[in-house]
């Protein structure tokens, strides 16, 4: 495992409510990457995610994570692991009682920042990182769907993590919103963080390429890079 290695799974077997999911799970990330992660519903897709995140504990195989053996990982120490990664989701998730900026706000008390200049600072850093300097004090129902998923992205990234974790983060935007939120993600990637980003809109996948994974019949597959490809195919339900 090279230094800039920050995720490795070896022969790791994945469950959801004890059922297998995935077996044989052969895959790892550098700093830097982002790999889609494709494969029809219920094929495994949110449960590797789940499993990166210690949400569902790995029971078969070796598996590590910013530094964190997965295998041996103790309940104390999942907040740690959690600290190094963000997490955008397809429905934004944001707070709808209170305003942009106290969104961000309630992420860093709750993850242990007290100094106020510091979380002050740290809320102007962030929503200047995903453009959206001015709306810090917009109630949530303000924002269109490409604002909200931004001010999302802003939270995953309050805590500078080394890994962005995405499960559909463009499902409910236009083209034109999913676009926005795509060129932000391959920013982010730039800064030397990994993305693992599941999606079924192969149109980004056409637009913004970059390494490819499939769930498929309880296996994780790399697609070759280099063949053309039908995604539509790929991700029919």
């Amino acid at each position: 495992m090279s230094l800039d290695t920050i995720i490795e799974f070896k022969d790791a077997s994945i469950y959801q409510n004890e059922n297998l999911v995935l077996k044989d799970v052969n895959f790892s990330m550098e700093k830097g990457e982002l790999a889609y992660l494709i494969g029809k519903v219920g094929s495994g897709k949110t449960s590797l995610i789940k499993t990166i995140n210690a949400e569902i504990p790995l029971l078969s195989g070796e598996a590590s994570v910013a530094g964190f053996d997965l295998r041996k990982l103790k309940t104390k120490q999942i907040p740690f692991l959690r600290r190094k990664m963000g997490i955008v989701f397809q429905d934004f998730q944001l707070l709808t009682d209170r305003n942009v900026h106290d969104n961000l706000m309630f992420v860093l008390k709750a993850t242990g920042w007290k100094n106020p200049g510091e979380i002050e600072q740290r809320i102007t850093d962030v929503l200047n990182k995903v453009d959206l300097p001015n709306k810090g004090y917009k109630m949530t129902h303000q924002l269109s769907g490409g604002e909200q998923q931004r001010v999302a992205i802003a939270r995953a990234l309050l805590n500078d993590p080394e890994i962005i974790l995405a499960d559909e983060p463009t499902g409910n935007l236009d083209p034109e919103g999913s676009a926005e939120i795509m060129g932000l993600l391959m920013e982010i990637k730039s800064n030397g963080r990994a993305i693992i980003m599941a999606t079924h809109n192969h149109t980004l996948l056409k637009k913004f390429p970059s390494r490819t994974l499939k769930c498929d019949k309880d296996q994780l597959i790399e697609i070759d890079q280099h063949e053309e490809i039908d995604f539509a195919s790929l991700m029919e339900e």
